[in-house]
């Protein structure tokens, strides 16, 4: 009979737990299992002043962080991205109020709409944090009719071009970019149909029907729109999510080949593409050319140095980096905060994947672990392409940085996007269904069509709101 561990259980968090009996560890000998406390019996001590080898402290922290509580990555998905939001801000207000100055609007404007989508969009993370992860799953047709909808309203009246990119909906003044809300609902979607299928996708044409059609869709249609970019990005989720599912390794081969030859195609169909892959290139150009931008940027982090120039003291964003709050916010970042600043923030989004890489390890649910994979291939991928873009390692491609670029419905999504991810870190160790089996989580019980009525332990709900054990989540 499996039964739920209680606190100062040696039972690693989020693991199912079966009854047998356990010998005590000879004193002087290190229990194999891992998670295990200090104070527990069989555990080696530390001398009086706590001298450690280092070897022994490299094995604590290690299995602190692949078999510690699961709560842990919840409060550093949640502190990363505060941080990181929080200084999106502080740099949009320093790269746009030079700019909306020359152009006679308030210094502050910019900064302003970014703050009010940014504590909506933190509020909101907070609130689907609490979401169980069945509800996620239940919902995402919707989800992903919804953002397909979204997407049409695009070629209507109300939708928007900007930059050459009809990507935009205009609601009463207020430009939102639908393609955001559809990756989020692209990630869900494509976890749940997996799912559902289980091991039925190692056969490479159950693996892409339906789900090639649920991504060509909205992927269709953004690149319909002309935002080459939002599509780049929309391949990188469905490949993640076929990776992760356990597709077979060559319908990669073959999509690697239909992708050069699409990509390719794109490229010498639009002339502003291919000055870009030429500057890219060759790096010779004038202010009129494309690698402007580009070059632009480079200056500014090399003018940066260790330290930077000073908060809010860059001479670049004088109309020298086009699009300095946005695409190439990060090159302001390097000019006024130097290397440290820049450092900081990749710092953040190792944080960012080290927790997200937490969950889908240690998870057993297909649903929990494809779509937390989707997400951080989607937030990672485009830090990674815009990093390299800035840097010069690729073409300029006009992806923007997650929480960091201006763009209130991106950081709204965004945000979103990882309250999903944190509801999955506030399950609980274990759960009782039917007479003998342990479960991870609800959602585990849903996919292995056994949730019968499963045993419901813990505290009331205000209890399980405030839990940080992450044991009262039962309805996940």
């Amino acid at each position: 009979m499996a039964k739920l561990p209680g606190r100062g259980s040696d039972t690693p968090r989020n693991a199912a737990v079966v009854e047998r009996p356990v010998a005590t560890p000879a004193r002087g000998t290190r229990d194999a299992r891992p998670g295990m406390r200090e104070d527990d019996p069989g555990v080696e001590r530390a001398g009086n002043g706590g001298d450690r080898p280092l070897t022994t402290k490299l094995r604590h922290l290690w299995h602190q962080l692949v078999d510690g509580p699961l709560y842990h990555s919840y409060w550093a998905l949640a502190g990363a991205v505060l941080m990181l939001t929080a200084i999106g801000m502080m740099m949009v207000l320093s790269a746009s109020a030079v700019e909306a100055i020359a152009e006679n609007s308030s210094a502050y404007f910019l900064f302003q709409r970014q703050a009010m989508f940014g504590v909506a969009g933190l509020i909101a993370m907070i609130g689907l944090s609490f979401v169980p992860a069945w509800i996620y799953r239940k919902f995402s047709w919707g989800l992903w009719g919804l953002g397909v909808v979204l997407l049409l309203l695009v070629f209507t009246p109300i939708g928007q071009e900007v930059n050459g990119n009809r990507n935009w909906l205009n609601l009463g003044g207020m430009t939102l970019q639908p393609s955001e809300a559809a990756k989020l609902a692209l990630c869900v979607w494509l976890a749940a149909q997996f799912a559902k299928q289980g091991d039925e996708i190692r056969d490479w044409k159950k693996a892409l029907w339906p789900s090639a059609l649920g991504f060509l869709v909205p992927t269709g249609l953004v690149a319909a729109g002309g935002d080459m970019g939002t599509a780049i990005v929309f391949v990188l989720i469905y490949a993640a999510a076929l990776f992760f599912a356990g597709a077979p390794l060559k319908i990669f081969a073959g999509a690697a080949v239909l992708g050069a030859v699409l990509g390719v195609g794109a490229i010498i169909t639009a002339p502003h593409r291919i000055d870009r892959i030429t500057g890219w290139l060759f790096g010779e150009c004038g202010a009129t050319d494309a690698c402007w931008q580009a070059q632009q940027g480079l200056n500014a982090l090399a003018t940066g140095g260790w330290w930077g120039v000073g908060l809010g003291q860059s001479r670049l964003k004088y109309n020298y980096v086009p699009e300095a709050h946005n695409d190439y916010i990060f090159s302001i970042i390097g000019e006024e905060l130097g290397l440290l600043g820049t450092a900081i923030i990749l710092l953040f989004f190792a944080i960012i994947v080290i927790a997200m890489a937490r969950i889908i390890l240690r998870t057993r649910s297909i649903f929990v672990k494809i779509t937390t994979a989707c997400v951080a291939t989607w937030l990672v991928g485009q830090a990674f392409v815009n990093l390299g873009m800035v840097t010069g390692l690729l073409p300029v491609i006009g992806i923007p940085l997650p929480f960091i670029s201006y763009g209130g419905s991106a950081l709204l999504i965004s945000l979103m996007a990882v309250g999903v991810v944190m509801s999955f870190a506030r399950v609980p160790r274990s759960v009782e269904v039917g007479m003998n089996a342990a479960i991870l989580d609800r959602q585990e019980a849903h996919e292995a069509a056994d949730d019968h009525e499963p045993r419901r332990r813990g505290p009331d709900w205000l209890r399980r709101m405030t839990s940080q054990e992450g044991k009262a989540h039962h309805d996940q």
